[in-house]
This record gives structure tokens, sequence and C-alpha cells, in this order.
């Protein structure tokens, strides 16, 4: 059975990921690692929890010796709008962080390694329409510079050691369990939570604004399927493409009243408008649907009804 250790337990992945994980491989096999949230009762009662900073690289070297690890999923993230504000923790963060992930997955000789990357990889020089897998990568922003890096460090050290390392460019992510975390997609997050709780919104992004977007559902099995894949059908050593759906901010609105009457929603671009439109609107992800049968299951509607449903339990 697999032992597997996953850094960024209570963000925004890491919370959906982790219950899937468990259910699959036994809850004791799964280790939850946080940092500097404490996390519910819930969460700590649910499987073997540590806390501990990824840029300690001993910290973690002793988890991997304590719970005898062979996989690693490496979530931990400072992302793009909270980036920068605060380049210099960004790339301490994310990169310092991965390095000491890749390092004691060489010395350990961990099975599997999976890193997200992000649609933030790509920048206003990417082709904006149907982006290839193989494309210009000139990000303009420290979350899309460290996303970039990372995923040439993550080839480097698969040609050089055959690590099996592997990542995924998330487009925006929708999902309910966690609030907003400070990414540029968040106001797609953010509308629902406001929507229920207020009937309004004011979204910091100008309404014809495009981006691509993905329930939390998609991703995390989109996530499980790579790494489940053989070795012999991956053929992307930096990050596969990954998209579902792309929407504007006002069809976004439109169809979150659909679901909830009276809904209003107002539109006040702020700093995070210059990040939005630095990324594409539309992703060629057919890479990852040749390679490991990659298929999204949710579309907008989809989105909104399980979103306004959970978020009235919530």
């Amino acid at each position: 059975m697999k032992k597997i250790l996953v850094t960024g337990a209570m963000g925004q992945i890491g919370s959906e990921l982790i219950p899937k994980l468990r259910e699959k491989f036994g809850k004791e096999n799964v280790v939850a690692v946080g940092h500097h949230k404490e996390p519910s009762l819930e969460f700590k009662n649910a499987g073997p929890f540590e806390m501990a900073d990824s840029g300690d690289k001993e910290a973690l070297r002793n988890l991997i010796e304590k719970y005898q690890i062979d996989t690693i999923y490496h979530l931990v993230g400072v992302l793009s709008a909270v980036g920068e504000k605060n380049p210099n923790l960004a790339w301490e963060v994310n990169m310092n962080g991965l390095k000491n992930v890749l390092d004691l997955a060489v010395e350990y000789k961990i099975e599997r390694v999976f890193w997200p990357s992000s649609i933030a990889a790509f920048g206003p020089t990417t082709p904006l329409f149907n982006t290839p897998q193989k494309t210009v990568l000139e990000p303009t922003t420290m979350y899309g510079v460290t996303k970039v890096s990372g995923e040439l460090l993550c080839q480097y050290y698969f040609v050089k050691y055959g690590l099996d390392v592997r990542s995924l460019r998330y487009p925006g992510i929708i999902s309910w369990k966690t609030p907003p975390g400070g990414g540029t997609t968040d106001y797609a997050v953010a509308i629902y939570y406001d929507a229920v709780a207020n009937g309004s919104y004011d979204c910091f992004v100008k309404e014809e604004t495009v981006l691509p977007m993905m329930y939390m559902d998609d991703a995390v099995r989109a996530t499980l399927e790579l790494m489940e894949a053989s070795k012999e059908k991956i053929s992307i050593r930096t990050a596969y493409n990954l998209t579902a759906i792309s929407f504007s901010a006002k069809e976004l609105a439109e169809n979150v009243a659909k679901y909830i009457p009276n809904f209003k929603c107002t539109f006040t671009p702020d700093e995070r408008q210059k990040i939005a439109d630095s990324w594409p609107k539309t992703i060629d992800d057919q890479k990852a649907r040749d390679d490991w049968g990659w298929s999204h299951q949710f579309d907008l509607d989809k989105i909104s009804i399980e979103m306004i449903k959970n978020l009235k339990i919530k």
C-alpha cells in the first residue's frame, strides 16, 4: 500500500484531494501536512496530521522517514495576487519548498511526486486563444515566474535523476470547501460566497474578462488520473495543459442569477485585472486527453448548482 505525504493540506486543492486519497489508499496511509493554519478537529481526526514548513528540509526529511513515504503531493504555494504584494515570500515559499521536496525525493527514492503548475505560467506574449501545450512562457507575475521555474526544475530532476515527477497547469479552480485564498481567478469563487450570503457581489475584474475555469471535482480527478497513469503514457515532464470551460465574468454572474433570484453583480476592476489580462482565455489540453484520457465533467450550470447547494449548507 502506498504511503503518501501531502503538503499544503489545508489549501484549496489539498483540503479536497486528501479525502479522496484516504478513501482510495486508507486514511492511515495519507499524511496531511499543514504549516501556519491550525486545522479543525474534524480534519485532525480524519487521519495522520503533522505541522511542518516545506522550507525546512530536515522537518520534511523526518516526516518521510517517520511514515516511510513513497509518494509526495507538494501543494504548498503563495498565489498570484498575494505574491505580487510580497514577491520575495512567493519566491521563497514556491521555489525553496519545491527544491527541498525534489532533493529529498531523489535521496529517498520516492516513487512519484506531484507538483501543481498554473495558467499563471503563461503571459501577455502567449497566444490568448487555444493556447498550445508548447508555447511562449513569459509571465509578468512572481507567481508565474515561480511556476515556469518550477516546471523546468521538475523536468530537470526527471532528466538528470529519473525522478517521476508530474504536473498540471491548473486553470482557475472553483470550490466551496475553502474560501478564496488570494488568487486572480478567485472572483469565480467569491461570487458564489457573496451571492449566497448577501445576494450581491462586486467583481474585481471587468465583465468581459474571460478565463479558463474548472470545478474542484474535475481538478481532483485529473490529478489522481495523472498520478495513476503508467510512466509510458507520460510524455510531458514540465506540466500538462489542463482545462474544462471558459466563460466571461458577466456570463458567470448571469448564470449565478439563474439560481439566486434578485442576485446583483457590479464590476470594479482593481490591480488583478492586469494579471487576468495577461492570461489565456482558452486552453488546448489535447495532450492530456490523448496521453492519459483526461475529460472534464462539469459545465457552468452544474458548477453553479453544486456551489450554491453546498454553500447554503455550509
